[in-house]
């Protein structure tokens, strides 16, 4: 496979959460079908890879700053009590 055909997916970073998650779900549809050949299975599974770690890392980022937001809170309510 040319670099040119690898180059068909958008740069993870420019990715919103939803788009990722989205685009994980089509992978998965397109490499359940199982009619690509061996090298293009393999460079969904790769991008399937990375859309799986950035949606992990932005939920694990996410479920972080609740957990700050409700110390603090936690905080707040404490001084005033």
């Amino acid at each position: 496979m040319s670099d040119n055909e690898q180059q068909k997916f958008r740069p993870i970073d420019q990715l919103s959460y939803e788009q990722a998650r989205d685009e994980l779900i089509e992978v998965v549809r397109i490499l359940e079908l199982g009619q690509m050949s061996l090298d293009e299975s393999l460079n969904y599974w790769e991008r399937g890879e990375e859309l799986a770690a950035y949606c992990e890392d932005y939920l694990n980022g996410a479920s972080t700053r609740i957990e700050k937001a409700l110390e603090q809170r936690g905080g707040e309510q404490e001084a005033r009590g």
